[in-house]
């Protein structure tokens, strides 16, 4: 497929150059990406109504007092961040099998047109999952980064930055698995995966409890993802601080810091559970009975607690997360907590480290991710966060520990879920992700840890773009990167893509008053694109 533009028209608003844009596409683009029922994307030129079709190329340029009202909280924070005087940098990310199992890339041309189209509406660049289970399949040391090479090529011509996630963990939706040598490993040898109380394995991630053991082949995984790393800072050199601009590490399930409490099939209700403690694999256990020793109990290292609910019951089904008399309010609560939570923070650690020593030397921002376990967090005992490993209650601010070790590793920390209020939450799940929100942020400007945020998921809530805006823009903002998941069919459908073009303009094109123009310029800013013939469209051919 080509894409080529027709026509084009620049109005000079005062200090600003403002280019704005016609988009559409013609109809050999593959569903997947651009689906046949969007009259945006898909079998005409669409010309988008006034209100809506301001896309700037490149986002207008702020005066030194706009700017400075939109750098908010610590001022050694303010200085670390790089945020440009023209908005928060917004990225989207690619599809999660955007390069497929056999190392070519997926709907190559529908990517392609997607990746113009974003550059059109002035987005900053795009975030790219790369998987364990891609680039190092089929044996340990061997690297195939084709695919993923073709990518940030086609990234680089058309002008956009590129934030590369390293994935250490498999995926059921689209089905990316780990490497096959990895799964034969597991085969025979079960623990090293998470174990939860029924014995059930999570295959998708290695448990953490194994990360400087020997287990894969006479090597730790510690020096499998180190050396992951190492093939790719080297084969991605010509990259690196130009179109390469940041790189996270995967911490765990998803990506994401906390161990798998809530991968059970969720039951026919709507009112989450709190999960469960995975604490069972063989390796874990160990762990769990020399720290009990240490301290005198050995009985407290014989197993999880007894009295926990299970993944689809709520807080006060059993006793140990009770509001009132639970067992996590015990001292043996207090020790197997302060354990199961240590043992998640010391993985990050490891990981968070080797990946800053890895591209130490890159021109690259290093980050990870902490999820945001926002349900039944308005109980005392916030059961979802203490079955996902933060130590975090009533009593508890259990985010400093976790900040102060990104903080540590001069890493940034992605926070995900900014597309959520508390209004639009089930009333019954006790749920506050804003409140939760605001207490790991201030954590992270306590310790100095720069933020990155994502939206929770592209399928939308209620209100979602008013909330993004909100946490990107508002007093209190600390984000300077957001990046928006994902691209796709949904995406570009006619149900979304209008409020994401909307939701752009809004956040990189500042409203300009008549005042502010010279006067022969007023009509001009009125409507910039009032002339048909000089209007600037894209299309495919």
């Amino acid at each position: 497929m080509e894409v080529w533009v027709v026509g084009s028209s620049q109005v000079k608003m005062g200090r600003t150059d403002l280019a704005c844009r016609d988009v559409g596409f013609c109809n050999n683009l593959n569903p997947k990406i651009f689906p046949r029922k969007s009259k945006i994307c898909f079998g005409q030129t669409i010309r988008w109504p006034k209100a809506s079709v301001r896309f700037t190329l490149k986002a207008a340029v702020q005066s030194e007092a706009v700017a400075k009202e939109k750098v908010s909280g610590d001022a050694s924070i303010s200085r670390r961040r790089s945020k440009p005087v023209d908005g928060v940098r917004l990225y989207v990310g690619l599809p999660l099998d955007v390069v497929s199992n056999c190392n070519t890339i997926n709907h190559a041309r529908a990517i392609a047109a997607g990746l113009k189209a974003l550059k059109l509406l002035g987005v900053d660049g795009v975030e790219l999952p790369v998987w364990w289970g891609i680039a190092e399949k089929e044996a340990m040391g061997k690297y195939e980064w084709s695919g993923y090479l073709a990518l940030a090529e086609m990234v680089q011509k058309v002008g956009l930055k590129l934030h590369v996630s390293l994935c250490f963990h498999a995926s059921g939706d689209p089905k990316i698995a780990l490497p096959e040598w990895v799964s034969r490993i597991g085969e025979a040898q079960p623990s090293i995966f998470f174990t939860d109380l029924s014995g059930q394995l999570y295959k998708k991630c290695l448990s953490l409890a194994v990360d400087d053991l020997p287990v894969l082949d006479g090597k730790t995984p510690i020096q499998v993802y180190k050396e992951f790393c190492e093939s790719f800072n080297s084969s991605f050199s010509p990259f690196m601080g130009s179109t390469i601009t940041g790189i996270s590490i995967g911490l765990g399930p998803d990506g994401e810091l906390r161990y798998p409490s809530h991968h059970h099939p969720v039951k026919s209700r709507k009112i989450p559970g709190v999960g469960e403690f995975q604490c069972y694999d063989e390796n874990m256990i160990n762990h769990l009975k020399q720290h009990a020793q240490a301290l005198g109990n050995p009985l407290w290292g014989l197993a999880g607690p007894h009295d926990a609910p299970n993944y689809d019951q709520s807080p006060n089904w059993n006793n140990f997360f009770k509001e009132q008399g639970g067992s996590w309010e015990t001292a043996y609560g207090d020790f197997f907590l302060s354990w199961y939570s240590s043992q998640l923070i010391s993985h990050g650690d490891r990981l968070l480290s080797l990946a800053a020593s890895t591209f130490s030397d890159a021109p690259v921002t290093v980050a990870g991710k902490v999820p945001l376990m926002h349900s039944w967090y308005r109980t005392r005992s916030h059961a979802s966060e203490l079955t996902a490993g933060f130590y975090n209650t009533v009593n508890r601010d259990g985010y400093q520990v976790v900040a102060e070790m990104f903080g540590k590793n001069s890493c940034k920390m992605i926070l995900p879920g900014m597309d959520l209020s508390d209004e639009h939450q089930l009333r019954e799940a006790c749920s506050s992700p804003e409140t939760l929100l605001a207490q790991i942020t201030a954590a992270c400007r306590k310790h100095g840890v720069e933020i990155s945020g994502q939206n929770s998921s592209v399928s939308g809530v209620p209100r979602g773009f008013e909330q993004i805006k909100k946490n990107l823009l508002g007093e209190n903002a600390v984000v300077d990167l957001f990046t928006y998941q994902r691209m796709g069919a949904y995406f570009f459908s006619p149900e979304h893509f209008p409020s994401f073009t909307e939701f752009i303009r809004s956040l990189n094109q500042p409203e300009l008053h008549a005042d502010d123009l010279p006067e022969d310029e007023e009509e001009a800013a009125e409507s910039p694109c009032s002339q048909p013939s000089k209007d600037l469209h894209m299309q495919a051919a």
